[in-house]
């Protein structure tokens, strides 16, 4: 049986586990998602039963609601995320996006303030040419690690964790943030054009 790898960039060994020990771990917290879409941007179009979000050049007609992101092309699931442990993968394509969590209360109506990552509202990870950096309250840390255009994600509600992993034949542990959660967490993206995220169904035969 072959070995799963989990990095962790600030410690220079690696850690092999059993693979079907480590995924099945993951696994039986795994979270499904949809994309809700009375919160996507206009320029944002929903697909494969809301499980795929692509951003485009043109507008779609969405009817106005008080949920829906005004300015920045961001969309956020429909699951609140409280007093659990979940992980969810997601697949991107393009050069530019965010994959985070925001409370239910980060703004829809306003510039950059609202974007992930961008508040004391919402923690994120941004994906850019090949390169990652994670956000909070408008504080950026670059990260050095392999790119791999599979993202997953873990959150320890209770334990006030939130993982970001870099998925391919092994999984490196991006960042983790530690803090408090108050509130329910809504996974979310933001996408510049021509990018896209999928959110992954996972079984066992993925890994």
């Amino acid at each position: 049986m072959f070995c799963y790898f989990i990095y962790t960039p600030c410690i220079s060994d690696y850690y092999c586990y059993n693979s079907s020990l480590v995924f099945f771990s993951l696994l039986s917290d795994f979270c499904p998602l949809t994309l809700d879409i009375n919160t996507a941007h206009r320029v944002l179009r929903l697909s494969e039963g809301n499980k795929k979000v692509t951003c485009e050049r043109t507008v779609t007609e969405y009817p106005d609601h008080p949920d829906r992101f005004d300015s920045s092309a961001q969309v956020l699931c429909r699951e609140a995320l409280t007093g659990t442990r979940c992980y969810w993968e997601v697949e991107c394509s393009g050069h530019f996006m965010d994959i985070g969590v925001a409370y239910k209360g980060l703004s829809r109506k306003g510039g950059w303030e609202c974007g992930l990552g961008n508040n004391d509202k919402s923690w994120s990870l941004l994906c850019s040419h090949s390169q990652y950096s994670v956000c909070h309250n408008n504080k950026e840390t670059v990260i050095s690690a392999p790119y791999s255009p599979r993202i997953g994600v873990y959150l320890d509600w209770p334990a006030g964790s939130l993982s970001f992993y870099s998925v391919s034949h092994t999984m490196t542990l991006l960042h983790r943030f530690n803090t408090s959660f108050t509130e329910p967490l809504y996974p979310g993206f933001s996408l510049n054009p021509d990018c896209s995220v999928t959110i992954s169904h996972l079984t066992p035969c993925d890994h």
